[in-house]
Parts: structure tokens; C-alpha cells; sequence
């Protein structure tokens, strides 16, 4: 059997949601997954992004990365995708780059393959929850098939969210990926991988 493809597709504004699309890839590569990274491009204007000093240092850091594209998505078994929550939606930057595609979903280029979301927010009750099942609106038009993590191990009621993979990080926003996390996204990696395996 060829390994299974693996995308994990993110948008990030301070760092948050990238450091867990890294964690991802990492352990879909572990779990023997062929793995794309891929940044969703920036679109918000300058003054907005220089106004936040986190945001523009991560902008600065990460310009450069790989940027997702059509075929990131068609390529893939599987596809992690994550965002920053957006008052309880997903961010314009990663819903901009699902609604280019358009063509491949006409065509069922995108369909039968695995999903699954990640998100992070300030607060513990800031939408997470909310903002990975409007991700899923998507994925259901694409006819794909959703592999939530739910509470299929006991790691996930520390963790606490059945949709995906969540974290909060403060008020202020600085509080660290922790453990807790690591364990929930490399068991959501590794449940992915192995589901698109059988495919």
C-alpha cells in the first residue's frame, strides 16, 4: 500500500495555529503519512498587521512559507485544516482560499477524502467549538468525510473538545502549546492518517 497524503493547510495570525500545524505534520510524518505543510496567504492590510506586534512578527517569520494551493488539497488522502477563531467562525484568510475551490469541487476532486479541523482562541469559551463545525459546513458540501477525534481516547477529556483539536491561549494571549495539547494533536494525526489509509 503507497503511504497515505497528508495536508495540513493553515492559517495563522500570531503563531498560535502554526506551531500546532508543525506539531501536526510532525506527527502525520511519524505515523507515515507523506505530508504537505502549507500556509493560507495573508490577506488582511499592513496597518492592521502592524498594529499587533505579535502578528507582525509572526507575518515577518513566516512570509516565505509554502502557500496552499488547489492542488495541495487534490493531492491529498487527507486534509488537516486550522484557523484561529474569528468570532466563532473560520479566519477570511483560510475561508478565502476554500472558496477558490470551486473548480475542483465541481469536478469531485475534493470528495471522499479525510478532514479534520484545529483552532485556537484567547478564551476557553471563545468559539472553538463553533468555529470547527462551521468548518465542517464546508467539508460536507465537498462530500468529504470528517474523522473527528470525539473521545476515542482517554487524552481527550483533558483536552476536552470531540470536534478537533482547540486551544485557548489567554487573555493576553501568550499561554504556551502544552502537553496536553501535543497528546491531542498527534493522536488526531494519527487517527487521520489511519483512517485515509483504508480508503
Amino acid at each position: 500500500m503507497t503511504s497515505v497524503k497528508l495536508s495540513v493547510i493553515y492559517y495563522s495570525a500570531t503563531g498560535t495555529v502554526h506551531a500546532m500545524a508543525e506539531r501536526l505534520a510532525e506527527a502525520g510524518q511519524k505515523a507515515g503519512a507523506e505530508v504537505r505543510l502549507r500556509q493560507c496567504p495573508e490577506l488582511a492590510p499592513e496597518e492592521a498587521i502592524a498594529s499587533n506586534a505579535a502578528w507582525s512578527q509572526h507575518f515577518d517569520r513566516t512570509k516565505n512559507e509554502p502557500k496552499a494551493t488547489a492542488d495541495d488539497v487534490v493531492w491529498a488522502d487527507a486534509v488537516l485544516f486550522g484557523t484561529p477563531v474569528r468570532y466563532g467562525n473560520v479566519s477570511s484568510q483560510l475561508k478565502q482560499f476554500l472558496d477558490t475551490l470551486g473548480p475542483q469541487w465541481v469536478q469531485g476532486l475534493l470528495a471522499d477524502k479525510v478532514y479534520a479541523g484545529f483552532t485556537a482562541a484567547q478564551t476557553a469559551h471563545g468559539g472553538q467549538e463553533a468555529t470547527l463545525l462551521a468548518l465542517y459546513n464546508t467539508i460536507y458540501h465537498f462530500g468529504g468525510v470528517i474523522v473527528p477525534p470525539g473521545y476515542t481516547d482517554p487524552l481527550k477529556f483533558a483536552d476536552g473538545n470531540p470536534y478537533g483539536v482547540s486551544h485557548g491561549t489567554g487573555g493576553n494571549n501568550t499561554d504556551p502549546l502544552t502537553q496536553v495539547q501535543f497528546a491531542a494533536l498527534d493522536h488526531m494525526a494519527q487517527r487521520v492518517v489511519r483512517y485515509a489509509g483504508r480508503r
